[in-house]
C-alpha cells in the first residue's frame, strides 16, 4: 500500500528569483548610465568631434557606443527571460502535483 506524500509550495519561493531580476534591471539601467558618461567623455573638441557632430571622434568613441548597444539589448530581453523563469516554474510545480498525487 502506498503511502501519500503531500508537497508544499509557497509564494515566497519565487521572491528570490523576482529580486534577481529587479537587481538585474537596476544593474544594467546603472551601468548604463556610467558608460553614457564615460562615452562623452571621449568627445575631445577636436575638428569635427564636438557635441553636436560627432563624426569624426575616436575609436574610443565609437567603441564605447557599440558597447552600450549591445548591453542594451540586455533589457529588451528581461521580460522574456521572466516568462520563461515563471513557465519553467509553473510546468515544475505541475509535474511535481502530478507525479504525487498519480504516481
Amino acid at each position: 500500500m502506498k503511502t501519500k506524500q503531500y508537497v508544499n509550495f509557497q509564494i515566497q519561493d519565487l521572491l528570490p528569483i523576482a529580486m534577481t531580476l529587479v537587481v538585474t534591471g537596476i544593474g544594467v539601467a546603472f551601468g548604463l548610465n556610467v558608460m553614457s558618461d564615460v562615452r562623452t567623455d571621449f568627445v575631445t573638441g577636436a575638428s569635427g568631434c564636438n557635441a553636436t557632430s560627432k563624426a569624426s571622434c575616436g575609436i574610443e568613441y565609437n567603441a564605447t557606443g557599440q558597447a552600450i548597444e549591445g548591453v542594451a539589448k540586455i533589457p529588451e530581453k528581461m521580460p522574456l527571460i521572466a516568462t520563461v523563469i515563471v513557465a519553467a516554474i509553473l510546468i515544475g510545480i505541475l509535474v511535481r502535483y502530478l507525479f504525487v498525487k498519480f504516481g
